[in-house]
């Protein structure tokens, strides 16, 4: 599917914001080709099963609602535009986008200024009388907020401001005597964290037609499950209800190798909540750290009660490599049944167990419709026919300036004078990488002089590659630009004879896990070989730390 608002609602023409300053042509790339290779999705599941990740890639925070027989989820996305993807199942497996919740620049602003892994945290999806509801935190920008939606394909709404919520994470509760209910991560009492990392999670009641509290709000779960112990980031609590009970799940343990999921409940939401003593109810924490194929980091769930009396649980957990616990893919979404004890406590996974990759799928009639590929090993590519960009593609922050364009059957950028390490909004649209193993090419114009144009691969605005082309006074070079906790440089160069402006080139990224090779074929056919074997770990969070996995695509850049 295709995004229907995104290049119209800036509504300026290039040739029009470009007409005053510092110039150069738009340069246009032809298609942009991606081919997963990971050995861990070699064998596709068997007939009745499905495949975890359900969503791979850097879609953390995941957030799952049931409306009838359909299913949606949502992931955070930080500050990356347009905002919070969300994707639409029958069956819990099959997953299609169908658009983003904020995408239009008037819902994601105060992007600018902010380092990647701001603005967008945690969000709650909601359904309630016919409306659906999403409630979130922009970080260091408009902080919480909700908007709404009758069609989960938008329009949404602009944001209506939740100023006093003091905290992250917010979820919204509908009870069934008509009470709506807002919970969230937040300050311990009075403030006084006893240790680093010591947060509370916070209940209000909440008047839906003015935005506001009901009276004040209380503190009902202080640093975790048991004080004693120091627990640290108690945070995205949802309430859900299940026959007399109420329940509270939480995150806790930080989203790193520590995480966990973790339960509470309580039969009047005026009482005291109970921690199960079986708690967590999952974790990957208490597992060797050299088991094959790693799955770590697992929490922050969302749960699911399907038609049948079943439920699932969607949540983030992370695939590493190597020794050192690489990571380039982020936060991804993983789904696994729940089973109830006889007493009324909900398990995920005991303790102990490894998160299967495969496993038997949901009773639920399986889905007909055909939809892109979200896991496993699979072919991607898009060629620019249409006159929107595909929902794959984000900017890296929300853009003011109109410098893409797609007609003829090319993406158009063009170049602006700003780097990757700037926290503006760089002529650069990108894609997540999906996978550790994976193979990625573009073909695109020699840009004209003063300006260079490319693929850039993404984490950090101090951890990245771009790897180009551009004119100088001895004729044309790629070259590839590294960031590695520092400064960007120029850690190759390589001419390209006989390159004449205008003329294609076609760029090959070759990632096997930890490294990284780049090449460009030149239009007589000669393949120039830019990088071999670079440190592509630079692009893992485990070393540029963050809360985004590594993106990448094409960019285009005014040289200064």
């Amino acid at each position: 599917m295709k995004r229907r608002t995104l290049v119209s609602s800036i509504a300026l023409s290039v040739a029009a914001q470009f007409a005053i300053g510092e110039t150069a042509a738009p340069v246009a790339f032809d298609w942009f080709s991606y081919e997963g290779k990971d050995e861990v999705f070699q064998t596709p599941p068997p007939e009745g099963q499905f495949q975890n990740p359900i969503l791979a890639g850097f879609y953390p925070d995941p957030t799952s609602v049931r409306v009838g027989d359909d299913f949606y989820a949502v992931s955070s996305s930080f500050t990356f535009f347009p905002g919070l993807p969300i994707f639409h199942s029958a069956d819990l497996v099959n997953w299609e986008q169908i658009g983003h919740i904020l995408d239009r620049p008037s819902q994601l602003t105060g992007t600018e200024g902010l380092a990647a892994s701001r603005a967008i945290f945690a969000p709650t999806l909601r359904h309630h009388d016919g409306v659906f509801y999403l409630i979130t935190t922009s970080v260091d920008a408009i902080n919480n907020f909700y908007v709404t939606a009758t069609d989960p394909a938008g329009p949404w709404s602009d944001p209506i401001l939740l100023p006093w919520i003091d905290g992250i994470d917010p979820s919204l509760f509908f009870d069934d005597d008509g009470r709506v209910w807002v919970t969230h991560n937040g300050p311990p009492p009075n403030r006084d964290s006893l240790y680093e990392g010591h947060r509370a999670v916070w209940l209000w009641e909440m008047d839906m037609e003015t935005g506001q509290p009901i009276g004040d709000g209380k503190i009902i779960i202080n640093g975790g499950v048991d004080l004693s112990q120091k627990p640290v980031w108690i945070e995205a609590p949802h309430i859900f209800k299940r026959g007399d009970w109420y329940y509270l799940t939480c995150a806790e343990g930080g989203t790193s190798i520590q995480h966990s999921q973790v339960i509470f409940r309580t039969k009047s939401l005026d009482e005291e909540w109970i921690p199960w003593d079986n708690n967590p109810i999952l974790t990957q924490r208490d597992l060797p750290a050299d088991r094959k194929h790693p799955i770590i980091a697992a929490g922050h769930a969302d749960f699911l009660e399907l038609p049948n009396d079943e439920w699932w649980a969607t949540f983030l957990a992370i695939r590493t490599y190597g020794e050192e616990g690489f990571y380039n893919t982020g936060r991804e979404i993983y789904m696994l049944p729940i089973s109830w004890t006889e007493d009324g406590w909900p398990m995920i996974l005991e303790r102990g167990k490894e998160i299967p990759w495969q496993l038997d799928k949901p009773n639920l009639p399986a889905t007909t419709k055909s939809v892109p590929p979200t896991t496993g090993n699979f072919t991607w590519k898009d060629d620019f026919d249409s006159p929107e960009l595909g929902y794959e593609w984000m900017y890296l922050r929300t853009p003011k300036d109109d410098w893409l364009e797609i007609s003829d059957g090319k993406l158009k950028i063009q170049p602006k004078a700003v780097s990757l390490n700037e926290l503006v909004n760089p002529s650069f649209i990108s894609r997540r990488q999906q996978h550790a193993t994976f193979d990625a090419a573009t073909r695109f114009e020699a840009p004209a002089a003063g300006a260079s144009a490319g693929v850039a691969s993404f984490i950090r605005e101090d951890h990245y590659f771009y790897c180009g082309v551009r004119l100088t006074e001895n004729g044309y070079e790629a070259f590839l630009e590294k960031a590695a906790n520092g400064p960007a440089e120029v850690v190759s160069s390589v001419k390209l004879p006989k390159l004449k402006p205008g003329q294609s080139v076609t760029l090959n990224i070759v990632t096997d896990q930890a490294e990284v090779s780049y090449s460009v074929e030149t239009p007589n056919g000669k393949t120039v070989v830019v990088a071999t074997n670079e440190d592509a770990t630079i692009l893992t969070t485990t070393r540029a730390w963050g809360f985004i996995g590594a993106m990448m695509g094409p960019y285009a850049r005014l040289e200064k």
